[in-house]
């Protein structure tokens, strides 16, 4: 953290741009921003568990749709845009 101290006879706003300046010179806003959106990666067990079960239930679905229990449009609780 970027610290900065008062000096004599100094007013608010030119310590708090002071303290601006040090923040923006230290990177520490710029990392922030870089890596705000970052998601961590799944580990590969968890991946592959999920797309198994994509693949199952993609299976189940197209089942379901053959042997005439839902028509083919038709998505459960899902509400997809298009």
């Amino acid at each position: 953290m970027a610290e900065v101290k008062r000096k004599k006879s100094e007013s608010f706003d030119a310590l708090f741009r002071r303290f601006q300046r040090r923040v923006q010179s230290s990177g520490r806003v710029l990392q922030a921003k870089k890596i705000r959106f970052n998601q961590k990666e799944d580990n590969p067990s968890k991946r592959r568990t999920g797309a198994l079960r994509r693949e199952e239930k993609k299976e189940e679905y197209e089942y379901m749709v053959r042997a005439g229990k839902i028509k083919p449009d038709e998505r459960r609780g899902r509400g997809r845009r298009r």
